[in-house]
């Protein structure tokens, strides 16, 4: 397939990876559980998207701490709808850089950037 021998020339050590973008995880074996994306590039790109998906997880975590504490409370809500936001554009354009034909066209038909 082209785009697989262009990704191979571009990350070195490149594999294929199977993501789930709703459940956190980045798989190595297709039939392991459910995913949205299948990607191809190398450990280093793993790591960041790993890195992007705890800050996610994160941001999660405090959103769900601060509605909870205070649910009426809009002060806050702007800045942390943005900083969530801004986690989800980067691990998206991440999946675009990385990902399969097929992956390009899913992301690019979220218009999500």
């Amino acid at each position: 397939m082209m785009d697989e021998h262009r990704y191979e020339e571009r990350f070195e050590g490149s594999k294929t990876f199977y993501v789930s973008v709703q459940a956190g995880q980045i798989l190595e074996d297709q039939g392991a559980a459910a995913y949205e994306l299948e990607i191809y590039t190398n450990a280093d790109q793993v790591n960041l998207l790993r890195e992007l998906f705890e800050e996610l997880a994160s941001m999660d975590e405090a959103q769900t701490f601060h509605f909870a504490g205070s649910p009426f409370s809009p002060n806050n809500d702007e800045a942390l709808n943005g900083a969530y936001d801004d986690i989800i554009g980067r691990i998206y354009r991440l999946l675009h850089e990385c990902g399969t034909s097929d992956t390009k066209r899913h992301i690019e038909s979220m218009e999500l950037f």
